[in-house]
Formats: C-alpha cells, structure tokens, sequence
C-alpha cells in the first residue's frame, strides 16, 4: 500500500472542474505608465514562472491603473496564479501562490488569477501544487492551441479536471511537499556553495603555480616562443575537411564539441587556418568570453575559422600546454580587456595577442608544473560534473515523490 492509499484510507476521491471551484480572471493590467492613473505594483509572467510561493516583496515592477482596475485585479491570500500563454507549450500552467494579501499591487493581463470559492473545500496551496502534476500537464498539452504562441481559452482553462481528495489529506500532501521542497532547496544551494568554493581553490592555486618573480626566469612573447603556421589553398585541394567554428568550441570545458564538413565548394571564407596537433587556438573575436581549445589527434590537417589565432608551440622553448595553461590565466584575460577594440564587436588582432608575455622556466620545471594543473583539471571536472548531476538526481527524486502523491484514482 503506499502512502497516498494510506492517508487516503479508503476514502474516494472527488474529481472537479477548475471552473466549478474557482473564479478565473485574466482581466489584468498593462506594463504602461499614464499620468491620471494610480502607481502600482504589477505581479507579472516571470514572477509566476519563477516562484512556488509569492509575497508583497516578489513583485518590482511599477505601473499605474485606475480605481476600477486596482479593485479589479487585487491580489489576495491564498489567490493562486498561471502563466496561460507562452511561446513554448511547457511553459503553459506554471503556478505560484499568494501567501498573504498584496497592498498597492495588481497582476499583470499576462496571467490569470484563480481564486477559491471555498476554501474548506480546496486548500489553495494543494491547487498550486497540482499544476505540476502529470494529471494536470497532460491535459493542458491537449487543450493548447498556437503556431508561435500557444495557450487555453478561458473556457478550456475551466474544464480542466482536478481531484479533490478530504482536506486533510490536502493539508498534509502539501506540508510534505513544502518540506521536501525546502530540502531539495537547501541541498542545491550547499552543493552549488560546494561546486563554487572548490573551482576558487583550483584557480587560487592554479594562479600560484604560475607565478614566477622578476627576474628568477626568463619572460618572452608568445610571439617569440611560437611557430608560423600556414592557411589552407583552396584551388589546391579537393578534399574535405571539419571546420571549427567560433561556436565549434564549448567555453565551459575548452573541447571542440561539433564541427562541420567542408569542401572547396562550400567553405566559408573565414575557413582557411590549417591547425595541428598541440595548436592552442584562441578566438580573437569577443575575446571575453574565452574560447580556447588545445588541439587533439582528432582535429590535426582540419581547418579553424580567421575567428582564432592559432599558436603553434616551439617544443625546444616552450610545452604546448604550458601556453594553454596560461592563455586560460587571469592574467591573460585581464591583458586582453585591456587590449581589445570595439564596443558593439569586441576584438583583439592577432598581432597583439602575441605580444603578451608568459614566463619560461626550464622544459623539466614546465613538465612538473603542468603534470600538477592537469592533475587539477581532472579534479575540477570531476567536482564540476559530478556535483550538478547530483543537484538533477535529488531534483528528480522530488518530481517521483512529488508525482506519487499528485496521482489520484479517477473512477
């Protein structure tokens, strides 16, 4: 027997039309400021779409409306709200509920207000809760209609079945509810804390590992410690190969993750720098936002966008991965926010990306340094995969027991 049978004891469950317990409003206010109109506040889509629970604090935007409308559209405890429209069918019938009457505030014409008929009948909060329900969802998907934007009628909305078990037993499903809520709460903001605090330890050692004095070694360009390297003849070649955009490479782990077969006939024209293994390429273009990549097996005699400058270490000098090391240092990011041009298209030429200078110690001190950063990296990855799947396992496991406990029988 599980433990919705159990609270239930036997009891059946009546099944009721939002319509035949609750009033449905969309009669809302407009994001406009007038001159003979009262200030308000306006609750609107995203301060539904983004809490469970709303107050006097959650909404900020300030409009103006009539007497008539501020009546009208009033926000009252225990009032519940839906997103009934969005550009997406998922984002449809997201709830949230007030826990307490609103002073000097109305809702927005964007969403629609529920408000009970009784509440010794239906406990507010239960009804904000079965919007999530998988009862509840599946109808709203049938009854969407849209080409770009999809919604319900108000009469759709109304015929939207709900099951309305004894009070009781709403009262008790939402305070586990609440609290499991609360839980998985706290444990995503623990495990973020967690995921945050340990990518500062990395990148404070990382920094310290990297620092060298004045004078203790040697500093040189980039310039000087890389190779030439050669653009692709088109004319020349009549074979195919995988193009590495500026979006080819992901910026939260510096890996080229899809690219895109080319030839003569259809290559870009920013599609000429031939890269090889061991290159670091850099996009020069939005600098910022650091996309770097070190070139593996794979992508070697492929072709890179003029988007990146392409740094071919000189292995008598300087380790491959020494320069990705530093070109993904703060100190390179901050020589670049000082060095790049243009405000609406943010870039730094080539030229002067190689001007910025790293520290050469010995090839044997390089190895030891860059054994240890990669020893860090795996580290890093590991924490930074390993602790958001955790955060979506106990998301997961709240919607399970969320969904048991939302799942009535319809006779």
């Amino acid at each position: 027997m599980s433990y919705l049978d159990k609270l239930l004891n036997g009891v059946e469950v009546e099944w009721k039309t939002l319509g035949e317990v609750a009033e449905l409003s969309n009669i809302g206010v407009d994001k406009k400021i007038n001159a003979n109109e009262k200030k308000v506040k306006l609750l609107n889509f995203v301060d539904v779409f983004k809490n469970q629970y709303i107050s006097n604090e959650t909404p900020t935007m300030v409009v103006t409306a009539s007497d008539k409308k501020i009546i009208d559209c009033d926000i009252k405890e225990g009032d519940v709200f839906i997103t009934p429209s969005s550009e997406l069918i998922d984002e449809i019938g997201f709830s949230a509920m007030a826990i307490e009457d609103f002073q000097n505030a109305v809702y927005s014409y964007h969403i629609m207000r529920l408000r009970i008929n009784n509440k010794d009948f239906l406990f507010p909060a239960f009804l904000n809760y079965l919007f999530s329900s998988i009862a509840v969802r599946k109808q709203i998907r049938i009854k969407a209609q849209g080409i770009t934007r999809y919604g319900l009628t108000q009469s759709s909305w109304k015929s939207i079945q709900i099951p309305i078990p004894p009070l009781s037993v709403q009262k008790e499903i939402v305070r586990i509810l609440d609290n499991f809520t609360e839980l998985t709460a706290e444990l995503t903001a623990e495990l973020t804390a967690e995921l945050t605090a340990r990518k500062k330890q990395y990148n404070y050692y990382r920094e310290k590992l990297l620092s060298f004095e004045e004078g203790k070694v040697e500093w040189k360009t980039l310039g000087e410690l890389t190779l030439p390297t050669s653009n692709i003849r088109w004319k020349e070649t009549n074979k195919s190969y995988q193009y590495i955009d500026l979006t080819s490479v992901c910026r939260e782990k510096n890996i080229i993750i899809e690219t895109t077969k080319i030839t003569k006939d259809n290559a870009p024209s920013r599609a000429q720098k031939i890269i090889l293994k061991d290159d670091v390429i850099f996009a020069t273009t939005r600098p910022t936002q650091q996309r770097v990549s070190l070139i593996t097996q794979e992508y070697s005699g492929e072709v890179a966008s003029t988007g990146y400058c392409v740094l071919r270490a000189n292995k008598h000098f300087v380790l491959p991965k020494w320069i990705y090391f530093w070109i993904t240092s703060n100190e390179f990011k901050l020589f670049v926010e000082e060095n790049q041009s243009g405000s609406a298209y943010p870039a730094i030429t080539d030229a002067k990306v190689k001007e910025f200078k790293i520290p050469v110690p010995p090839l044997e001190e390089q190895e030891r340094i860059v054994s240890i950063l990669d020893k860090f990296d795996v580290l890093s990855t590991s924490i930074s995969e390993g602790l958001p799947r955790e955060i979506v396992l106990r998301q997961k496991q709240y919607e399970y027991y969320r969904d048991m406990l939302l799942t009535f029988p319809k006779n």
